[in-house]
């Protein structure tokens, strides 16, 4: 979510601190960002709290809690009565206008306005520039005027030219219903798409035709042109997982979709509305004939939650005072009642994330700061000799890690074995495994001919070795209950036909002792294992780069590692191969880049300035970049 500094600025009347302060502000006590770049935060909103801050007054009011600064005004606690949807008017909703739900499921909540007399045009300097400042262009003031609502408070909205819809008896009638079958829509983009019968649409219900899809898209057919004087504004509320697998059917996905996939409360729908009448009018002119609100189940007042004092210092580790948690509430804006050092919260209709008293506490926790609650020391964990051998077993894992060897898990029901089951889970495996290679040689191979053809999808290459092994509990008749190590090496091999086989060349089984465990897990340190030196890690959040190029074969493929790590100089984090393939006696190799600085936030255009000489250095080895 991009957001403005000057336009958080309108919503307080004290001076905001500096992008950079506040991205600090919201990293540590609420959303990290993603980048900032002159008066604009990205801000990477957690799914959660997205209902509420996919907006400007979603995060300006984390910031007044963060910050401690009182957010003046705040549209969504201003109360909505009936004609007060309608700007300068006492005009109660009219019938120019019907509205019809198929589903209410699908559709919760359609609200419906007319507005005639509009002058469309230009956007006003400081709309157009409003827009710009988050990257959205300026189209005209009714388009802009419905993203500028959505944009500061989070609702979607749209407008459709009401002349381009067939009128009957003076009234105009907007169906929302499930696609037909073989029905198709060409948006405003120009693309036309096939729905399936499972996109919920905007109709002209006297044509029977669509002219949206809905929560993603408006349709060419009700355009809203130059020409354009009579509008209906949609301020509606449609189901998150509806429009989530529309999204994903027609891949189509828009800033409007990507709130109704997050569930805002349908109470939102009637600010939006009461937000975009009056700005369209002042703006666009006009006069607003009515509006219409179809609300088939309304939404009940969020439950009250409650949590106790004791609760809150207990799962934080804190010693929290009352009026510390209590002005965390209040900072927050969420209405509480206390008694007996017992807090009960009644959540405002936009924060939906609010339902358990875990999430109260860890609100308490976020904004108080979790650096303000004291460290302690852990107790004593009883054990030493399960610890030892815990950490040996690790130990070895990590040797044959760094040897180039995969773990694999496999199940311990086996078709054969020492130990029958009385009651298996699967009928054809009604034992439990005396060894990991299997219960007999021909088994045994087969199991790492069938590890090894896992594995040969994440290799590179058409013949590749493979190194697997296994840690894990085998049972036998005299020896009981014991820990096993297998390790084999074999190669796996795609085929013409794009099968796979693979091939053992050397496989071992041995016991791991329970005195050699805890020898590993007392300090013993294999020679052959590099632990490498501590790292500190980097607060800021880091930025991915991917790159492909042709080389010719027989490259060595580490020297041109080593030098995309040359030309990538000291932002580069982390440096990995993820492809390669031979094609017509060239290779294709691609890397994966990694920036991140131990001391600020990366902005795209410096990373995409190292890009640039890693481009250049292999270009000037006669490699082509893709």
């Amino acid at each position: 979510m991009k957001v403005s500094l000057k336009w958080l600025q309108k919503y307080f009347d004290t001076p905001l601190p500096d992008t950079a302060a506040l991205g600090e502000a919201l990293t540590f006590h609420a959303f990290e960002i993603e980048e900032t770049r002159g008066d604009m935060l990205d801000v990477k909103v957690l799914p959660n709290r997205a209902a509420d801050c996919l907006s400007h007054r979603g995060i300006a009011k984390e910031l007044s809690a963060i910050l401690d600064i009182p957010l003046t005004p705040d549209p969504l606690r201003e109360a909505l009565q009936g004609s007060t949807l309608i700007p300068n008017s006492k005009v109660e909703p009219c019938n120019a206008l019907k509205v019809e739900i198929e589903d209410p499921k699908k559709c919760p909540r359609y609200m419906g306005a007319l507005v005639k007399g509009v002058k469309v045009g230009p956007s006003p300097v400081w709309l157009r520039e409003a827009l710009e400042a988050v990257g959205q262009r300026s189209i005209s003031n009714i388009i802009d005027a419905t993203n500028f609502v959505m944009l500061n408070i989070g609702q979607p909205l749209h407008a459709f030219d009401a002349d381009k819809l067939v009128k009957k008896d003076g009234t105009y009638a907007i169906e929302v219903r499930n696609a037909k079958e073989g029905e198709k829509m060409t948006t405003l983009s120009g693309e036309e798409f096939a729905l399936p019968k499972s996109v919920l649409l905007i109709t002209d219900a006297y044509a029977d035709a669509a002219i949206g899809i809905a929560g993603l898209k408006g349709g060419k057919l009700a355009e809203v042109t130059e020409n354009t004087t009579d509008i209906i504004i949609e301020s509606a509320n449609f189901d998150g997982t509806t429009i989530r697998r529309a999204s994903q059917a027609l891949k189509l996905s828009t800033d409007a979709s990507l709130r109704f996939q997050n569930r805002p409360s349908p109470e939102l729908a009637a600010y939006g509305m009461r937000d975009v009448l009056a700005l369209i009018t002042d703006i666009a002119g006009g006069e607003v004939v009515g509006v219409v609100d179809e609300y088939p189940v309304p939404v009940a007042t969020s439950p009250a939650v409650s949590v106790s004092l004791e609760k809150v210092n207990g799962i934080l580790g804190s010693d929290f005072s009352k009026g510390e948690v209590g002005n965390v509430f209040k900072r927050l804006a969420l209405p509480y009642r206390e008694v007996n050092d017992l807090f009960t919260i009644m959540p405002p209709f936009e924060r939906t994330d609010v339902l358990i008293p875990e999430d109260l506490i860890e609100e308490v926790g976020r904004i108080i700061g979790y650096d303000k609650i004291p460290a302690t020391d852990l107790p004593p964990i009883s054990g030493t000799p399960d610890r030892a051998r815990y950490r040996g077993i690790e130990k070895i894992k990590d040797e044959l890690v760094e040897q180039g060897f995969t773990e694999v898990s496999t199940q311990s029901f086996a078709e054969k074995g020492d130990i029958v089951l009385a009651n298996p889970l699967d009928k054809s495996k009604p034992a439990l495994r005396s060894n990991l290679a299997g219960t007999s040689t021909d088994e045994g191979m087969l199991l790492a001919s069938t590890l090894a053809s896992i594995y040969a999808p994440l290799v590179f290459g058409p013949t590749n070795a493979v190194k697997l092994f296994e840690i894990g509990t085998v049972f036998g008749q005299a020896m009981g209950e014991t820990l096993s190590l297998h390790k084999f090496l074999g190669t796996a091999k795609r085929n013409t036909d794009g099968s796979i086989s693979g091939k053992i060349l050397d496989e071992k089984e041995e016991p791991l002792k329970s005195e050699e465990l805890e020898k590993h897990g007392a300090g013993y340190i294999p020679e052959s294992v590099s632990l490498g030196k501590f790292k500190m890690f980097s607060r800021y959040p880091f930025i991915i780069r991917d790159i492909a190029l042709w080389v010719p074969a027989g490259t060595d493929e580490g020297f041109t590692k080593s030098l995309i790590q040359e030309n990538a100089g000291e932002l580069l984090a982390r440096l990995n191969q993820f492809d390669r393939f031979e094609k017509e006696g060239r290779v294709s190799l691609a890397f994966r880049l990694v920036f991140q600085s131990m001391d600020r936030t990366l902005t795209d255009d410096e990373v995409n300035s190292v890009m640039v000489d890693v481009t250049k250095a292999l270009s000037s080895k006669q490699y082509e970049v893709r």
